[in-house]
């Protein structure tokens, strides 16, 4: 793709409303302006989405690595930047620079079991991870996956069509789960921490990866832990706390690391040697 600060002209090619709470969230599929570029990108990778005399932010990808005609990511509408890129339309221009960051250790992960649990908008940056994985090229290389996602309802839910395609899977597991009881749910309820004991897990063999709000992470974190998973086996990512994407603002320092430029990606023993503000 070249120089991944340099930023590059792509469209809006198709947009996907995901949520129908309250909670706005929107999917965009952006295709390069230029037909020869490609977004090589791997799971946990992020790039930022600039729209002129608006302003630029940080986002995780959210498709496939493996499409290289387009890729996705998912918008939750939180303020100026995030209405601005609400409001656009398919065909609309926008400026790209990336893919920045690192990524979830697929090849160290490869022979061992999987457990993903999201909350909410977190399962955007997990899902290229979980797609990698199902990709027939790689699907053998990994043992049982798991599922654990979670949503404060069931309309806060993204990716219902995929969810449904992975349900299906006999090499799959999805339990889905939802903070109250609502009429007609026929999921589990509760937070996702309190459901961990209840899903037949390998501790010894097993990598858990969570992303989600930063409450969620800790307690669902602090919960495999003593479950018996080893930190060194447990992965999440950061990306919220971004902005500038080159390690130049602070606004995501912690300690002496920058969460652009050493992550968004980090292990819990890497985050154990942090200080607590993350």
């Amino acid at each position: 793709m070249g120089n991944a600060y340099i930023p590059f002209k792509a469209r809006i090619a198709l947009i996907l409303q995901e949520t129908s709470s309250d909670v706005d969230i929107k999917t965009f599929r952006i295709k390069p302006a230029d037909k020869d570029k490609r977004m090589d990108f791997m799971p946990g990778q992020f790039f930022e989405f600039s729209v002129p005399g608006v302003g630029e932010a940080p986002f995780g990808f959210a498709s496939s690595p493996y499409e290289k005609d387009f890729f996705e990511v998912s918008i939750k509408k939180t303020g100026l930047v995030t209405e601005v890129i609400h409001n656009l339309k398919p065909g609309d221009t926008v400026w790209i620079r990336g893919p920045l960051g690192n990524s979830f250790p697929v090849e160290k992960m490869e022979g061992s079991n999987i457990l993903v649990v999201a909350g909410g908008l977190g399962l955007a940056p997990l899902r290229p991870l979980i797609l990698y994985m199902l990709e027939p090229a790689n699907r053998s290389k990994y043992k049982n996956i798991s599922m654990l996602l979670a949503a404060r309802s069931s309309g806060d839910f993204i990716y219902m069509r995929d969810i449904s395609e992975w349900s299906r899977r006999d090499d799959t597991e999805v339990i889905l789960t939802i903070d109250r009881p609502e009429e007609g749910w026929k999921g589990k309820v509760g937070f996702p921490h309190n459901l961990l004991g209840e899903m037949q897990i390998d501790i010894s063999d097993t990598y858990a990866i969570t992303c989600g709000p930063p409450i969620m992470i800790k307690f669902v974190s602090g919960k495999l832990v003593e479950m018996g998973i080893p930190k060194s086996k447990i992965y999440t990512t950061l990306e919220m706390r971004m902005t500038c994407g080159v390690g130049k603002c602070g606004k995501c320092n912690i300690g002496h690391k920058y969460v652009c430029v050493d992550g968004p990606v980090f292990s819990m023993e890497e985050l154990s040697g942090m200080p607590q503000e993350y």
